[in-house]
């Protein structure tokens, strides 16, 4: 079961690769779709063995790494971290290469598409089952290059060729930052097995590294490095700028990346080495801060944005924020909570929004739509169902995990903290108000669409409104049926309702099923650690009503403000936009990450690499080498051209100062001038 779980998609992939055109594009989706849904379907099964059950177990795939006492095996780590890692990725990924039957139906490499997405998965699911840091690093890296190839798919486009290499080489400088604190760990722990690492974090929370003279925390050095890395893959402040610009690949790239996979390897990576994090404090602020940041940050650009998909995008990076703050603050069962809600009704979204831009000939600017509430009535419904659940409206998945994370935040106490606390609420604030500003603008008011487009719109074919159904159940159910398992109090306290009702219903599914009840401690095993004084979500069921009911507040507040703008009094954006111009200007232009970029990195690493091209290698190297002799060879090919004259006194002149020279030269080397 494990293998079929990890592999299929793999097997997927080199059939698809190597014989898709052969095999045909029926053949080669079915192929993708089948092996993915199978490997979707075992993961459901490893969630039952090894978190109801709990079942975890370790097996070895095979021998990697024997040199000496350095031993590294490929190994499948199914754990409850990973079985849940497993199941967002496959179910998510199922959806998205089932939708892509529709989406893509048009493209003249249909099978070469769904290889990709088929090894995208794989490397997603390398990296959350790997029990060493070389086995995680080499699905960490294989989800790059797959992204690589995704985000660049329609290569006819520049700007989607931009893109991929942009998100590449942005991800290489988190990934530096990875491998950095492997070698770290190895210099400290003097291993990169998960099970050693985590055994001996006690042992080694007061070691020391030493650099350029100086004496810094080991562990915290180790966690500063990790998060270097995840702050790459999961787009937080300051690596962030190739996030919006991934749009350029198809929608269902988008929704894979952007949703469940890809972005949600950083949130793991911290998820994961939690072990290590509980003991380095002064990595966990960082993490908060930046976190807290970064959804604040993304929410103000998400307002000013009018492609459809760069708004969904801006809220992803936002929804990261929430996580990586969460983690910040030790809860850690809270952050992953968010990251499977996050999945459903993010894909949701990116889905809902391609099945718009296919219902308006491949439109994606906001302005050029509207009224599309009646022509697509099915996309629409699905589309506010994950408005809703991102929104935080009570009844949805996005409701109970937003909701935990903030009281986490809340409940720790400490200044980032509060600083988290109050930068989530302002976000939430700002994410009602972006989205249903993207709900409004699509599809109400009148229709802004050239009337050519308006003929032809229409609803997305049934293989492409399946998959949002499929995603629209878990962004509906997923917050109420696994809060109590993800978050939910222990031992015997209920207090709330809906606490008490959940753990009720999970004590029903044991008696029935045998499995265990929904304790969070026993949901997550070993997977995850938290030290009793930090453990926050704990003390987040314990917090004010206040506390619990103004993120409902601020996110109602933002959907009546939007209606009040852009459908009722559709001339305010405008007057607001001129009386904040400084601020919109700030928003809208994403704070000026770009430019700074540009102007700090790109522009003199062009001007040194101009230097280096023209003075360097082809004014030094190339004109002391290769153009060099070539053109002494020339000069000297000239010269001994200009001699054949034709005349016969020139030649019989050369082979008399020529016989002169020749005497001379023997008299000299005998001795008898001297």
């Amino acid at each position: 079961m494990e293998y079929l779980a990890v592999f299929s998609p793999l097997f997927a992939f080199l059939v698809v690769g190597l014989l898709g055109k052969s095999l045909g594009d029926k053949a080669s989706q079915f192929i993708t779709c089948a092996a993915v849904i199978i490997a979707a379907i075992s993961s459901v099964m490893l969630f039952n063995d090894v978190i109801l059950h709990a079942d975890p177990r370790l097996i070895m795939v095979a021998s990697w790494i024997n040199v000496g006492d350095f031993v590294v095996n490929w190994s499948l780590r199914i754990d409850q971290l990973t079985v849940v890692m497993m199941c967002v990725i496959t179910v998510v990924s199922s959806c998205v290469h089932v939708y892509s039957v529709g989406y893509m139906s048009h493209d003249d490499a249909k099978a070469r598409f769904m290889a990709y997405l088929s090894l995208f998965t794989f490397a997603m699911l390398m990296l959350v089952t790997s029990d060493n840091l070389l086995q995680l690093f080499f699905g960490w890296e294989g989800v790059g290059v797959a992204s690589y190839l995704l985000i660049g798919f329609w290569n006819h486009k520049e700007s989607a060729n931009s893109a991929s290499i942009k998100a590449f080489i942005v991800n290489r400088i988190g990934d530096f930052g990875l491998a950095l604190g492997i070698m770290a760990i190895f210099m400290v722990f003097g291993t990169v097995n998960f099970t050693e690492i985590f055994g001996s974090v006690q042992a080694h929370t007061d070691d020391v590294i030493t650099f350029l003279g100086n004496d810094f925390h080991a562990l915290t050095v180790i966690g500063m490095l990790l998060f270097i890395g995840a702050m790459g893959k999961s787009a937080q402040l300051g690596l962030h700028t190739w996030l919006p610009d991934a749009m350029e690949g198809p929608t269902p790239v988008s929704a894979l990346i952007h949703a469940a996979t890809m972005v949600t390897a950083g949130v793991f990576l911290v998820a994961r080495f939690s072990p290590l994090y509980e003991f380095a404090p002064d990595a966990l602020i960082v993490i908060a801060v930046v976190g807290a940041s970064t959804a604040f940050v993304a929410a103000t650009i998400g307002m000013t944005q009018f492609d459809i998909k760069r708004v969904i995008a801006y809220s992803t990076m936002s929804q990261l924020g929430y996580m990586f703050f969460a983690l910040g603050v030790s809860a850690y069962g809270a952050a992953m909570f968010h990251l499977m809600t996050h999945a459903f009704f993010k894909g949701l979204l990116f889905l809902g929004a391609g099945s718009v831009i296919h219902a308006m000939s491949n439109e994606q600017d906001m302005r050029k739509m509207g009224g599309l509430w009646k022509k697509i009535p099915v996309t629409y419904t699905l589309m506010w169902i994950g408005g809703l659940a991102l929104a935080g409206i009570p009844l949805f998945a996005g409701y109970y995990s937003k909701d935990m994370i903030l009281e986490a935040a809340y409940a720790d106490h400490t200044w980032f903290g509060d600083f988290a606390f109050w930068a989530g609420i302002s976000a939430a604030f700002m994410t009602a108000f972006y989205t249903w500003r993207l709900m409004i603008m699509t599809f109400h008011g009148k229709s802004r669409a050239p009337i050519e487009v308006q003929k032809k719109v229409h609803e997305s074919p049934s293989v492409m409104i399946f998959p949002l159904v499929v995603l629209a159940i878990g962004a509906i159910f997923s917050g109420v049926v696994f809060y109590g398992g993800f978050v939910g109090t222990y031992g015997g306290e209920f207090p709330d309702q809906h606490s008490q009702e959940v753990v009720a219903h999970a004590a029903s599914v044991q008696d029935e099923h045998g499995a265990i009840p929904w304790d969070r401690h026993a949901f997550w095993g070993d997977s995850i650690l938290v030290l009793p004084e930090n453990d926050t979500v704990a003390a987040a069921h314990h917090v004010p009503d206040w506390v619990k009911k103004l993120p409902l507040v601020m996110g109602l507040s933002g959907i009546v403000l939007a209606y009040v703008f852009y459908l009722l009094f559709p001339a305010l954006p405008r007057f607001f936009t001129f009386i904040f111009m400084p601020f919109h200007a700030l928003f809208f232009r994403k704070w000026f990450f770009d430019e700074i970029y540009d102007a700090v990195f790109v522009r003199p690493a062009r001007c040194i690499g101009k230097i280096f091209w023209k003075t360097g290698d082809k004014g030094l190297i190339d004109g002391l080498g290769p153009d060099g002799l070539s053109g002494l060879s020339r000069r000297i090919g000239g010269l001994l051209g200009k001699m054949q004259s034709g005349y016969i006194y020139h030649y019989a002149f050369v082979m008399v100062v020529s016989v002169i020279g020749l005497l001379s030269w023997v008299f000299i080397r005998a001795g008898g001038i001297i």
